[in-house]
């Protein structure tokens, strides 16, 4: 096996839990070249890397069918021995349908999965983790059913955080796309105080989670909270999350960035839950959720609302 191609356009959480076979694929074929293929805004997670070549980006907002075409040919010209698509939708089927690997390899709920060598299923629901479903591709080669994902802050990325890092600190990760995947203010508030008032709390997230912090910082004026959501790259997050006391996140990016550098974490699970298979991997790691509630889970992903209304599997959530 020379040259390998690993395929996932999902979300960062995706990307996070496809770098296993990364590692998995460079122990099983050390002096194989190995490439990833990610959507455009993801390719930093893959950044420092060793056990990677190179990375293509598919730029799905700006001619994506065109980016779709050039990708395939670049991909047919790298002669590859073996295609893994772990993604599980038709753009990225047809890339590695199309791309003349010798295997092609992924999961049969790809539209076009008919085009690959082998296909394999993907059971949401049963416990299975998202890592062992995608290690399973590979499973004839003699992977490991499970392994911690793997990313590689580099030494500027730990430098420039370095006058954040405290004897003892806090991070939190506040914020969801989705609204019934984070817990609310009034939760939040709830854990903040029961952290001592004198460490110091990081609110972490994206640029459009700015807003979400101010009004925690707000809420609990006491405590010596500084946000840094939408100020620190995904590789500095997570290099700030490893030293970490403690890590509190949602069922969201975050965790597996948490579970990537192997931090402390605690992850709240709202509508969604562990069983769908995307729970942390840290070895200290804790998850709280509001068990024997009919209406939970209410959806793979989440919602903007409550179907229900009462948002009863966050309102109802110890924090403590």
């Amino acid at each position: 096996m020379k040259r390998i191609l690993i395929i996932q356009t999902a979300f960062l959480g995706d990307v996070i839990l496809a770098t296993p076979l990364v590692s998995e694929l460079n122990r099983l074929f050390p002096n194989s070249q190995i490439d990833f293929l990610v959507k455009k805004g993801n390719e930093s997670l893959l950044a420092n890397n060793p056990k990677l070549n190179s990375v293509y980006i598919f730029d799905k907002t700006n001619g994506k069918w065109k980016s779709l075409f050039g990708l395939i040919k670049q991909v047919r010209k790298s002669n590859y021995d073996l295609v893994i698509n772990l993604h599980r939708f038709g753009s990225s089927g047809l890339i590695a349908g199309l791309s003349r690997g010798k295997k092609r390899y992924g999961f049969k709920k790809n539209p076009f999965s008919f085009l690959y060598t082998k296909s394999f299923d993907h059971v949401i629901g049963n416990g299975t983790h998202e890592v062992e479903r995608n290690l399973s591709v590979i499973h004839e080669f003699g992977t490991s059913s499970k392994v911690r994902p793997e990313l590689v802050p580099s030494k500027e990325d730990r430098h420039s955080i370095s006058k954040l890092i405290k004897e003892r600190y806090y991070c939190i990760a506040p914020a969801s796309v989705w609204f019934t995947k984070q817990l609310p203010i009034n939760k939040w508030t709830e854990l903040i105080q029961t952290l001592p008032q004198q460490e110091t709390i990081y609110l972490i997230g994206g640029k459009n989670d700015v807003e979400r912090c101010e009004t925690l910082v707000k809420k609990n004026p006491l405590h010596k909270i500084e946000i840094l959501a939408g100020k620190l790259s995904l590789l500095k997050s997570a290099a700030l999350m490893e030293s970490a006391t403690r890590n509190y996140v949602n069922d969201s990016g975050p965790l597996h960035l948490a579970s990537s550098v192997n931090a402390p974490v605690t992850a709240f699970f709202c509508s969604t839950t562990p069983n769908f298979g995307f729970g942390p991997l840290s070895e200290n790691s804790a998850i709280v959720e509001v068990e024997n509630l009919d209406c939970r889970p209410c959806g793979l992903h989440g919602h903007k609302t409550c179907p229900k209304g009462h948002f009863e599997c966050a309102e109802k959530m110890n924090v403590n």
